[in-house]
């Protein structure tokens, strides 16, 4: 039999030989040992709900270490402080396909192509030389709603944030509605200017009821709303009446015993002002806010400054509807003002600044303006 202390002192050189390599398999770099702090922070700060899971949380660390990268290829491009910053978001932890997914509308722009090829199809076509305030909603021309009186000189800037007549940032999470609230969002801005009182109105009603091909969470485009709430004759109610649920749901509007609302005129416009974007700024100027539908993928890591670079403005990759409040053509990149819908957390404080000229994110490929009916 084999001395014990013999087979102990075996035992322990051969542990001592095996543990004695340094193993660099699993032992994180530095930089990783820093992106881990860093992540855990993140996780906690946004209360993430995979915090205690440890096969997501390593899945989510993966996204959150190329979402690192790519923040800092976006902020090489830099001009100045005042271009476009990027950087941890509550999204850094999903890839782009799946941002795309939860708060975007992945078939928007496809939408948008075949309306404009059929009316192309139809002779629809734009009248390039008319007064841009002979609004049309699509077939007709209506004059029983007049415009306000145009000044040749388009004013340097204007913010109608300054005025009273735009709500709170409101937050879709992952209902894909933004048409509904962009849309809704410019019917109480231009209500308040109508009648000088702000009313909240009801977003969930035209999730839950608008027909011509909108879907609800699932989609939908701010012209083919326009065209059904006009068409009929529907009113927009109060937000306290019929209150955002963030979901589909049966629509309430019949047997309710709703009383009131607000009616959209048939005066409304969509306009394509790709290359003629000092349309939008006489809109804003002379109008009040509009609805823009926009490629809002690049902005995924978006947290304050003018975005001018990075943000492609093809028909095909429109993804987003949102509310442009105002501009400034003094400022050291003229900018619009845009109100997003995805909480007061977003960029600055739940708005955006996109470069004017270029067609920058899309913006000038489908701009609405709306009146409503006088109460």
């Amino acid at each position: 039999m084999a001395d014990w202390k013999s087979v102990l002192s075996a035992a322990g050189f051969i542990m001592l030989c095996f543990f004695g390599i340094p193993m660099n398999i699993n032992s994180p770099s530095p930089a990783e040992k820093e992106q881990r702090l860093l992540f855990h922070s993140y996780v906690h700060k946004f209360n993430k709900p995979y915090k205690l899971n440890e096969s997501e949380y390593e899945v989510r660390f993966r996204t959150f270490q190329t979402a690192l990268k790519t923040i800092e290829d976006l902020n090489k491009g830099r001009d100045s402080n005042e271009s476009a910053l990027y950087g941890l978001t509550e999204f850094s932890d999903i890839s782009g396909d799946e941002f795309l997914s939860r708060r975007l509308l992945r078939k928007l722009g496809k939408r948008l192509k075949h309306r404009k090829l059929e009316e192309d199809t139809s002779g629809e076509k734009k009248e390039k030389d008319r007064h841009h305030y002979k609004h049309r909603n699509h077939h007709e021309h209506h004059n029983h709603v007049r415009k306000r009186d145009v000044s040749p000189a388009i004013p340097p800037k204007k913010d109608w944030r300054d005025t009273g007549i735009i709500g709170k940032v409101r937050d879709q999470k992952t209902c894909g509605a933004c048409w509904a609230f962009s849309t809704i969002e410019t019917v109480e801005s231009m209500y308040a200017m109508t009648n000088g009182s702000f009313k909240e109105l009801s977003v969930q009603e035209v999730v839950d009821c608008a027909g011509n091909g909108n879907a609800g969470c699932n989609g939908g485009d701010t012209c083919s709303l326009l065209k059904w709430l006009v068409m009929n004759h529907v009113p927009v109610k109060l937000e306290k009446d019929y209150p955002l649920v963030l979901k589909d749901e049966v629509c309430r509007l019949n047997g309710y015993g709703f009383e009131g609302g607000i009616e959209v005129a048939d005066n409304y416009t969509c306009d394509n002002f790709v290359g003629s974007e000092s349309n939008i700024l006489e809109l804003l100027a002379f109008h009040g806010p509009v609805i823009a539908a926009v490629n809002a993928l690049p902005w995924q890591y978006y947290i304050g400054g003018v975005i001018q670079y990075h943000c492609d403005g093809a028909l095909q990759n429109i993804n987003h509807a949102v509310q442009i409040v105002g501009y400034d053509t003094t400022a050291a990149i003229p900018h619009y003002i845009i109100r997003n819908s995805w909480g007061p957390y977003f960029g600055d404080n739940g708005y955006a600044y996109l470069a004017i000229g270029g067609n920058i994110c899309g913006i000038g490929t489908e701009v609405s303006s709306l009146d409503v009916l006088q109460k």
